[in-house]
């Protein structure tokens, strides 16, 4: 019997989010909790999903205060390790006026960085449904080794494990290794969620339909495409469908693709199967783009993930 339907490993930061002017004219910044896995598990955990996240903060007010916001999500901290060494990662987050971001990260580096293999809590990985990471615990070493020796463990239990690259080109020296970096744990993966911006770098194919048919010729079961405003594109061996997304006055889309894939393994941990087909997977992908439309009418990531009844998931009750 599996305890977690998801573990996360990865980042975990504080986005530091625009929020207007003060008085006197300066930039105010916003203190949300942040980190794609981190997102993810917020998600799924609001959803009803157990969950258990492994990654590394800094013993400082933000790691506390990070630490604390998994606890009050319901995520098991059992993996989370306080270095004093090095400060908790502070991503700056900028909004236009349609909601969407740009970024400034403050790693250089960040203790999400230095988690090693020996720090990993294998015994978490092991008592879950799902293993879920991203790209950014692969762009610095030791988290890069720790990633890829969680991941060998992970596949040898036989958990479903699933991938969000989630690029960020500043977090990496150049393209050319972002690329060989997000490919690098291809051949582990039987989910991945990618955005039509990173579909181009992980295939070398800008059309989303050619790009997830790339991607499932490397052996992932399961392709979701995000598109944005108009919904994802999921693909399996049978062939692929559109699924629009929620129509909603955007405020703030940090985390929206996290909202997404929350939603989806939610479904699929609680499932409790580890192929679908092309029907389940629509069931999934309407429920999922119905988590990132809440999402991203409020400010935040992990504030802004809905929660739904357990008994009738489609609607909210926030």
């Amino acid at each position: 019997m599996k305890k977690y339907d998801v573990t996360a490993l990865g980042e975990i930061l504080i986005d530091m989010t625009y929020a207007g002017k003060s008085e006197s004219g300066q930039t105010l910044f916003e203190q949300n909790p942040g980190g794609a896995p981190a997102n993810v598990l917020a998600a799924v955990s609001r959803l009803g999903g157990k969950c258990a996240f492994i990654g590394k903060v800094g013993s400082d007010m933000h790691g506390k205060f990070l630490i604390d916001v998994l606890k009050r999500e319901g995520i098991t901290t059992g993996g989370v390790i306080e270095d004093e060494g090095f400060f908790t990662t502070l991503a700056f987050v900028n909004l236009n006026e349609k909601g969407e971001r740009s970024f400034s990260f403050a790693r250089k580096p960040g203790a999400d960085t230095q988690l090693s293999e020996s720090e990993v809590k294998y015994d978490i990985i092991e008592k879950s449904k799902i293993f879920h990471v991203g790209s950014l615990s692969l762009t610095d070493e030791p988290a890069r080794s720790a990633t890829m020796k969680a991941l060998c463990f992970a596949k040898e239990k036989g958990l479903i494990i699933s991938y969000d690259p989630n690029y960020r080109a500043m977090l990496w020296k150049s393209e050319s290794e972002a690329v060989r970096g997000m490919r690098s744990i291809l051949s582990y993966v039987d989910i991945i969620k990618v955005s039509d911006e990173e579909i181009k770098l992980l295939t070398g194919f800008e059309d989303e339909v050619t790009a997830s048919e790339a991607l499932l010729s490397m052996g992932i079961k399961t392709v979701i495409v995000t598109l944005g405003e108009k919904g994802a594109l999921v693909r399996n061996k049978d062939g692929f469908i559109y699924s629009l997304a929620e129509k909603v006055n955007a405020v703030d889309t940090t985390g929206a693709g996290d909202a997404f894939m929350g939603g989806f393994l939610y479904l699929v941990a609680k499932s409790g199967k580890r192929e679908f087909n092309l029907e389940e997977l629509k069931e999934f992908a309407a429920f999922a783009n119905k988590v990132a439309g809440y999402n991203v009418q409020h400010r935040g990531a992990i504030n802004a993930m809905p929660k739904f009844r357990e008994s009738a998931i489609k609607e909210t009750t926030d």
